[in-house]
C-alpha cells in the first residue's frame, strides 16, 4: 500500500514538472510567435515596411499605370505632448514608382523631448508590398521645446500588390522614447533603430 502511494506521489510530480516544462517553453515561444503573426499582418511596425535592402529605390518600374491611394495616418501616444500630422492626408502613387510623404511634429512641451514613430500598414495583407527607403521611424526623433519639423517617409508600392487593393493607409504612432511601454520599444528594436 505505501508502494503504491509513493508510486502515484512520483507520477503526479512527474506530471506537474512535464507541465511546467512546457509552460516555461510556450512563455519562451510566445515572442518568436507573436513576432511572426505580426510580420504576418503587419501589424505592431513588424512588416516589410521596415527597411528593405532587397529592393532598390532607383528602380523605377511601371506596372501598366496603376494607382494606388495612401493614405497617411498621425497619431500619439497621450504621454507625448507633441502635434503630429501628415502635410497631405493621401495621395494617388504610382505602383512600382518612388514617393515621397511628409509627416509634420511639433514639440509643445518645455523641455526637449525624444519620441520614436512605430509604423503599421493597412491592409495587412499590402504591407509586405509596400517599401520604405527612407523614414523617420527608422531613428529616434528629438525636439528641442517648441520645436517644429518636417520628416520625410520615401516608400515604393511593389507592383505585386493585389489588383484588388485601390487604398493603403501608412499609420505612425509616435511614443516618449523615455515613457513608452515595452512593447514600443519592441517595435523600435525591430526598426533596426
Amino acid at each position: 500500500m505505501a508502494d503504491e502511494r509513493q508510486h502515484r506521489i512520483a507520477r503526479t510530480t512527474r506530471r506537474l514538472a512535464l507541465a511546467a516544462a512546457l509552460m516555461f517553453g510556450f512563455g519562451f515561444a510566445m515572442v518568436p510567435l507573436y513576432n511572426v503573426l505580426c510580420q504576418v499582418a503587419g501589424l505592431n511596425g513588424k512588416s516589410t515596411t521596415l527597411r528593405d535592402a532587397s529592393v532598390d529605390p532607383s528602380a523605377q518600374t511601371q506596372a501598366g499605370g496603376r494607382e494606388v491611394t495612401v493614405e497617411f495616418v498621425a497619431n500619439t501616444n497621450t504621454d507625448l505632448p507633441w502635434d503630429f500630422k501628415p502635410r497631405v492626408d493621401r495621395m494617388k502613387v504610382r505602383v512600382g514608382q518612388t514617393a515621397d510623404a511628409v509627416y509634420v511634429a511639433h514639440n509643445r512641451a518645455a523641455q526637449e523631448i525624444t519620441g520614436q514613430a512605430i509604423p503599421s500598414v493597412a491592409p495587412g495583407l499590402a504591407a509586405k508590398h509596400f517599401h520604405k527607403f527612407e523614414c523617420f521611424c527608422f531613428t529616434e526623433q528629438k525636439l528641442a521645446a517648441g520645436e517644429q519639423k518636417d520628416m520625410k517617409v520615401r516608400f515604393r508600392i511593389d507592383p505585386q500588390l493585389s489588383s484588388d487593393v485601390h487604398t493603403v493607409t501608412l499609420s505612425y504612432t509616435f511614443f516618449d522614447l523615455h515613457k513608452a511601454p515595452v512593447d514600443a520599444h519592441a517595435g523600435h528594436e525591430a526598426a533596426g533603430g
